[in-house]
């Protein structure tokens, strides 16, 4: 006699459209959707640690644009579009604004999933974005700089899939140079090099070349805003920086700036333009700066 027997249970935990894989630690952008609305008691989300401490009626419908997550970082992702909508309602909405998922997402794992501090962290960078006028800033608006060749996007990924940034330090002049348009250029190219990460990537590789650098090259003030405007308005998006034949005369400047960089300078490796060649490109894709 054939029995049958349902493990269906009457409220499925999730919805059966968007299985959860036994590990989906990586992360793009998705979309959260209470799937009770209309009361205000719908929209309280807990902060929880194991789905079994919370009703499934209250469980987000999960719909990831690249890849799945696990529901409690969806609730997370909740509670800090709540906590922004709640104490700081005055921030702007939209792409990298306060009900951005993704930028919310984030944050919240460069702060360890903590709801406090990525709330303090995104408050600060989406403040920032404004002050700054990131969302202005244009080719156009850049060109002046970017003319003088100090720094570029390359056109092609490493081998590790990374866009690349690459500063050609010979060519950077604080003493001539307008250091707010110094600023500019930097995070315009920044934002460049993370609408070229592939699916699936998110750190991208920046590159200073330090051939022909001299003490009128220095710059201790512009080395420590680029730093610190990774770790505080694009934190871990850094994922390495090579300082390419880095002579004599850098290594006392680098001194200065390490301690300044905290966990940031582990990113650090000084290298050859060799090891460029030979770790971080094909023949196909070298830059044309270290080809000779």
């Amino acid at each position: 006699m054939a029995v049958r027997l349902s493990l269906t249970p009457r409220y499925p935990l999730l919805p059966t459209t968007y299985p959860i894989p036994p590990r989906a630690t990586q992360f793009r952008r998705f979309a959260v959707q209470n799937s009770v609305s209309g009361s205000d008691e719908s929209r309280k989300v807990p902060c929880f640690h194991s789905l079994s401490t919370i009703s499934s009626s209250r469980l987000p419908h999960i719909a990831c644009r690249e890849r799945p997550i696990f529901p409690e970082n969806a609730m997370l992702v909740l509670e800090v579009k709540e906590k922004l909508e709640r104490e700081h309602s005055s921030l702007p909405l939209g792409r990298n604004g306060r009900d951005d998922e993704e930028m919310i997402l984030w944050f919240l794992k460069d702060r360890k999933y903590s709801v406090e501090d990525a709330v303090a962290k995104l408050t600060k960078a989406i403040n920032w974005r404004q002050e700054f006028g990131v969302d202005e800033l244009t080719e156009n608006s850049v060109k002046g700089m970017a003319e003088t060749g100090k720094a570029f996007i390359h056109e092609f990924l490493d081998v590790n899939l990374r866009p690349v940034l690459i500063v050609v330090a010979s060519k950077h002049l604080p003493a001539v140079h307008d250091p707010v348009e110094d600023e500019k250029l930097c995070v315009f190219y920044v934002e460049k090099a993370l609408s070229k990460l592939p699916p699936g990537k998110e750190e991208i590789l920046g590159i200073i070349d330090l051939r022909g650098f001299s003490i009128e090259n220095a710059d201790l003030k512009f080395l420590t805003f680029l730093f610190d405007v990774f770790y505080s308005y694009y934190p871990k998006r850094l994922g390495q920086v090579l300082f390419v034949e880095a002579p004599s005369v850098f290594r006392p400047l680098w001194q200065l700036t390490k301690p300044l960089l905290k966990s940031y300078a582990s990113l650090a490796r000084f290298c050859s333009v060799d090891t460029v060649r030979k770790e971080y490109f094909t023949e196909a894709t070298l830059p044309a700066i270290f080809r000779n």
